[in-house]
This record gives structure tokens, C-alpha cells and sequence, in this order.
């Protein structure tokens, strides 16, 4: 199921739901944290079933569960399949029928756009394979809300600038292994050098982006002074990059990790800073239901540990 990778969207669907401005009470709660936990594994199920040929030539994936021969694609797409429809079911019973779509059509995007389609068919893969990966906010709100708000948009969008630098300073340590499975990775296709030009100018993208939580007044201090030290850094990062020795690691390293720990740390200072102005409110569906509660805050606080593990889980896969 891919926990580790799966962690940082599921933390950024539940920032979405928590800063939403109506709540499910914690029982509808609970469940919509699971339906979405299930939905995320079932991707990467799916992912793992899907790639397990590529996989295999991979050095990075070699030992995925499929490819050692621990489990059978027959046994994986039967799990992968049960995941996705349970977690569908589950959110639709939860919470409504929107935040169920919507996370249908994330599993759907990332399993048959992305993983079936681009990822073996252009250097773009990530680029529009990453909407997929900056969906949960959107299924989290709606979740709430039975709705979609200006909000959630806006962190969508962070995360879909977010992904390709993220992803491509990945994908330069492994460049020979993505060669070797013929997957067109950015830096398979056109090189380093232009790979590097990329991540700077989404690095710089994400400036502005970042900003716009607060601009829109959905954030206060806290928020904007976080957002504009960490992609004042990212960016720096990114420059870097391009201008280091293409045979030095280091600073590509240094981006990756510091794109793990850029989300997580952006998307915590959403959960905490409500100095902003009230987000704008939309229409739902359904009455509002009780305020958060208690149990709420422990199933957020419970997210936090596992996606500060995945920084040092991460590292294991460059």
C-alpha cells in the first residue's frame, strides 16, 4: 500500500478537511479519514500491480513486494480493487456523495492516467500525473462540506507545482533506472541539464502559489511568514541545483528532501494558523454538523508523527 510515499496525502486531505468551514461530527469523521487512508492504499496497490514488470528492472523497486515474489499480482489487483471500492463505499455512506466522486476520480486518475497512460508515454508524466497527487485537499473539504470552496483549490494548485520538482530531483539520482525500464523520465528524455531548468522554474512558481493562502485571507501571520521562508528556500535550492556539478549529488539530495519536508511543514502551518480572515464559506449539501472535537485534533496529531517518520522513510529510496 505504499504507506510511506501515500502519507503526505493523506495529511494534506485531512489539513483539507480540518480548515473547512463546516465539520462532520467524529463519527463521520473517523470514517472519512479511513475511506481515504483505503483509497490512498488502494493507488499504490494498483501503482505496484500495474508497474511490476518496469519494477522488476528497477533497482529502486526490485524489492517491492510484487517483483521479490512475496505477493502475486493476481492477490495484488484483487486487494488493490477491494481498497478502492471499499474506501469509494465507505466515504459515500460517511460523508456524501461528492467527496466520493472526487475520490473515485483520484484513485481512477493516478491508477489509469497516470501510472497506465503517461508514465510510459511522455516526459510530461509527472507534470499531469501530478493533479492526482494534489486531489486530497479537495476530497478532504468535500468531505466536510458536500461541496467544492475557493480554498482547497488553491492548495491544490501548490501541490500540482509542487510535485515536479519534487519528483524529477528524484528521478536525476535514477536516471540510468528509469533508462534501463525505458520509462520517459524527464531527465531520460531530455537530459539533466534541461531537468534542472525545470525544477527551478517550478521552484519559483511555488513562490507565489504559497503565497496566496494568505493574499486571499484564508491565513494569517504565522502562515505567510512560514510560506515565505520555506519556497524563499526551495527556490533557493532549486538554483542551486542548476548551477552545481551534474556529476555532484548533494544538492540534488538536499531539494528532495528539503520537497518532503517543504509540504509537510507548509500544510502544518495551515492547520494551526487560523488568524486569517473566515475562509470563504460555500454551499453544502447537508446541515453543518458538530465542530470538530476532540477526536478530530487526535486523529490530526496522530497523521503528524507517521509523516514526519516518511522524511527518514524517504530517504531510503534515493
Amino acid at each position: 500500500m505504499k504507506p510511506r510515499v501515500m502519507m503526505l496525502s493523506i495529511f494534506t486531505a485531512l489539513v483539507g478537511l480540518a480548515r473547512a468551514p463546516l465539520q462532520p461530527d467524529t463519527i463521520q469523521t473517523l470514517f472519512a479519514v479511513i475511506a481515504i487512508a483505503a483509497g490512498a492504499g488502494a493507488a499504490g496497490v494498483l501503482n505496484m500491480w500495474y508497474d511490476a514488470d518496469i519494477d522488476a528492472i528497477m533497482a529502486r523497486t526490485a524489492m517491492r513486494p510484487i517483483p521479490s515474489g512475496r505477493v502475486t499480482r493476481v492477490e495484488a489487483l484483487a486487494l488493490g480493487i477491494a481498497l478502492a471500492n471499499g474506501s469509494v463505499l465507505l466515504m459515500a455512506l460517511a460523508a456524501n456523495l461528492v467527496a466520493a466522486a472526487l475520490l473515485a476520480g483520484t484513485i481512477l486518475f493516478y491508477v489509469v492516467i497516470y501510472t497506465a497512460w503517461l508514465k510510459r508515454s511522455t516526459p510530461q508524466n509527472i507534470v499531469i500525473g501530478g493533479a492526482a497527487g494534489a486531489l486530497p485537499p479537495l476530497v478532504g473539504w468535500a468531505a466536510a462540506t458536500g461541496d467544492i470552496g475557493a480554498e482547497p483549490l488553491v492548495l491544490l494548485l501548490i501541490i500540482f507545482l509542487w510535485t515536479p520538482p519534487h519528483f524529477w530531483s528524484l528521478a536525476l539520482t535514477r536516471t540510468d533506472d528509469y533508462a534501463k525500464a525505458s520509462v520517459p523520465m524527464l531527465p531520460v528524455v531530455a537530459g539533466s541539464r534541461a531537468t534542472r531548468r525545470q525544477i527551478l522554474i517550478y521552484s519559483v512558481l511555488l513562490v507565489p502559489a504559497s503565497a496566496l493562502p494568505w493574499i486571499l485571507g484564508f491565513t494569517g501571520a504565522l502562515y505567510e511568514v512560514t510560506a515565505a521562508v520555506c519556497s524563499t528556500i526551495f527556490a533557493a535550492l532549486g538554483l542551486r541545483l542548476l548551477r552545481s556539478d551534474e556529476a555532484d549529488r548533494r544538492a540534488t539530495h538536499r531539494l528532495f528532501m528539503f520537497s518532503i519536508a517543504y509540504l509537510f511543514v507548509l500544510f502544518a502551518a495551515l492547520l494551526v494558523d487560523h488568524g486569517g480572515r473566515p475562509a470563504l464559506r460555500v454551499h453544502s449539501s447537508r446541515a453543518a454538523g458538530t465542530h470538530i472535537g476532540f477526536l478530530h485534533t487526535e486523529l490530526l496529531f496522530a497523521t503528524v508523527q507517521p509523516a514526519r517518520d516518511c522524511l527518514i522513510g524517504r530517504v531510503s529510496e534515493v
